[in-house]
């Protein structure tokens, strides 16, 4: 049995070529795409478990691929990896504004990438993929990690993947406060390369979405952040 079907998005033909022989044989089915058109219409045809993007496409870039599919009920499930090339942070950054889930930077390792790969579909297909499964609630707020579904005063509140990690993180514990490398390795595991400024990305997506109840994560000036316990 497959371990799923992934759209590899790039211009240059020898990095596809490389990805998806790399990805078949760990088991993965790979569909090979050049450009970002190509990619939203085929995201639209069938629906992949997860889509490695490039951000430097021709036509469409890999920033607008991610804000259409993001602003699309049927597509904005999808998760997606971000393939950049170093120096790009701002660029980055504003791909996990959109709700990517996830990046890595070119040149890369396939076996970094094929570990990231896996976390990513792990967490968005696992029960507990927050750490638990076991409904939080806060005041007015209700996240449940099962279902991964978050409600504001009975409202749906709609949070992209590592958003909603970040959430539950802080939620599960009220009253700490975390430093923001405390906060990626509780969402991604140690040794993860997320600049601080993604972090504070994630926070500010929060708050924007939570509306009132943005009260609740608490800024601790030059050292992190908690959620608040009253």
């Amino acid at each position: 049995m497959g371990k799923g079907n992934i759209f590899a998005v790039d211009d240059e033909e020898d990095i596809l070529e490389l990805i998806r022989m790399n990805l078949e044989k760990e088991g993965y089915k790979v569909t090979s795409i050049g450009t970002g058109e190509e990619c939203l219409k085929k995201s639209r045809e069938k629906i992949p478990d997860l889509i490695l993007l490039d951000l430097m496409l021709p036509g469409i870039d890999g920033l607008d691929v991610c804000r259409t599919l993001k602003n699309d009920s049927k597509t904005r499930h999808i998760p997606i990896i971000m393939l950049t090339a170093k120096g790009e942070e701002s660029d980055i950054v504003t791909g996990l504004e959109l709700g990517a889930d996830d990046y890595i930077t070119k040149p890369f390792s396939m076996k970094v990438l094929l570990a990231r790969i896996k976390s990513v579909i792990r967490k968005g297909t696992a029960p507990a993929a927050t750490g638990s499964a076991e409904v939080i609630k806060r005041r007015n707020m209700v996240i449940d990690p099962g279902r991964r579904e978050v409600t504001v005063g009975g409202k749906a509140i709609e949070l992209t993947f590592t958003e909603f990690e970040v959430l539950a993180f802080l939620a599960r514990r009220p009253g700490w406060v975390f430093t923001r490398n405390q906060i990626v390795e509780g969402v991604k595991g140690g040794g993860y390369p997320v600049t601080e400024r993604a972090v504070d990305v994630q926070i500010v997506g929060l708050r924007k979405k939570l509306g009132a109840a943005a009260e609740l994560i608490d800024t601790i000036r030059g050292v992190g952040y908690k959620f608040m316990d009253r």
